[in-house]
């Protein structure tokens, strides 16, 4: 299937028609508008990961206590696109949207005002379910748009916009720690978030016209997503993306520890060094759009979760042998930061693909996979030891499981149409 073959009709004016983006100066600003809403779910969970020593020692708590705040974040934006997918699916993308920005806002304010750590995790928990909107939102957007390999190039593009989030987040949370308290750090998401409602408002087309849209009905929508949840394949190309997410959320809740205690750097430092591991994701993204033009999204997923796979055993093995110090343990990450980069487009764009007439509720399963179980395989680094070791034999396992998903479930090989759509039933 070329290239062309894989743009879907495009989204829809009021009255019905055709809208598809120019490959000009409208192609580039949806990709800027969606890349934003996607930026909004990692400036959430990493501009504050340099302050996480600060906030231990401010809310007189523990470290596991701490990174459970992240995986509150994790679990919000999982459940939030639970619940933001289908009713993107009923109402349109924009209102859903719009009101998911608001609550982001107002947790991210409470947030910076937090006198505990509990009451902390629980705004988290909040905070993420309104970043949510903007993630499940931009990814049905893309799929009412393409299918297949187009859409897999319009997420690599879009991975090179939100690719910026995770390079300036931590490197923007250090530098305010310069002249703030970890409580400016979330006054700063608010204004991010306060900034992004209108630019949606005013640039985002509404790619979903009423004559396509869902029943708003409980029924109907669990009927939905049990017709998701018999497609074997869409399921494996969930999980995979759930599992190599994890893998990156393993680094991001420990990296901090790993590298500032572990290893010694302070706080802007560490934000330098993890602003270069995702140099490694933004790279391969672009270059996935580039071997695109010769291989299909499911050979280019195989071959980057083997690398991954293999990647993190040497990472681990680094780490329990201590050989080459610290170039041990960053040059296998940083290659397996770079297979995670070609598998992140890859995966969601086959697994919208198969289910366009539920692009709202497809994302919203895609998304809470990825950040759900990114949540639960996070604090793992934590109760591990918070070290080098633990860290990598959770990037390790995660990675292992991904690939024992593409090879038992997904089974590649065997899906030379992987494109094509399969419809489910409407209700």
């Amino acid at each position: 299937m070329d290239q062309q073959a894989t743009a879907v009709i495009g989204a829809h004016g009021p009255s019905g028609e055709t809208i598809t983006p120019s490959s000009g100066a409208a192609r580039v600003r949806l990709v800027v508008v969606l890349g934003a809403l996607i930026a909004l779910g990692p400036l959430t969970i990493d501009m504050y990961l340099p302050a996480l020593p600060a906030i231990t020692a401010d809310l007189l708590t523990t470290e596991a206590s701490v990174q459970l705040t992240l995986t509150g974040t994790l679990l919000g934006l999982a459940v939030g696109q639970l619940v933001i997918g289908p009713l993107s699916d009923a109402f349109g993308r924009k209102r859903p949207l719009l009101i998911g920005a608001g609550v982001h806002v107002v947790a991210s304010v409470l947030c910076a005002l937090a006198p505990n750590i509990a009451v902390l995790g629980s705004l988290r928990v909040l905070q993420g379910a309104g970043a949510a909107a903007g993630m499940v939102v931009a990814m049905a957007v893309v799929r009412d748009l393409y299918i297949g390999r187009a859409a897999a190039m319009l997420l690599s593009r879009l991975i090179l916009v939100m690719g910026a989030a995770p390079i300036i987040a931590p490197t923007l949370g250090g530098a305010l720690l310069g002249f703030t308290s970890w409580r400016g750090v979330f006054v700063a998401l608010a204004v991010y978030g306060l900034v992004l409602i209108p630019i949606a408002a005013r640039l985002l087309p509404e790619t979903l016209p009423p004559q396509r849209r869902r029943p708003a009905r409980v029924g109907s929508t669990f009927r939905t997503y049990g017709g998701l949840l018999t497609d074997r394949v869409f399921v494996g190309l969930v999980l995979t993306a759930g599992l190599v997410m994890s893998a990156m959320f393993a680094y991001i809740g420990g990296s901090s520890f790993v590298f500032q205690e572990q290893f010694g750097f302070d706080e802007q430092s560490f934000g330098l060094l993890f602003g270069a591991g995702a140099i490694f994701v933004i790279g391969a993204s672009q270059l996935n759009a580039f071997l695109l033009r010769w291989f299909e999204p499911r050979q280019l997923l195989l071959a980057a979760v083997l690398a991954g796979a293999t990647a993190a055993l040497l990472l681990l093995v680094g780490a329990l042998t201590g050989f080459g110090g610290l170039s041990g343990i960053l040059v296998p990450l940083w290659t397996l930061l770079f297979t995670i980069g070609i598998s992140l487009p890859n995966a969601p764009a086959l697994a919208l693909t198969r289910h366009g007439e539920a692009a709202g509720t497809a994302a919203s399963v895609l998304g809470a996979a990825q950040f759900g179980i990114g949540g639960a395989v996070s604090p793992l680094v934590g109760v591990a030891g918070n070290d080098a070791v633990a860290m990598g034999a959770v990037m390790g396992a995660t990675m292992a499981l991904a690939l024992a998903v593409v090879v038992l479930m997904v089974r590649p090989w065997r899906l030379a149409n992987m494109e094509a759509p399969v419809v489910c039933r409407r209700n």
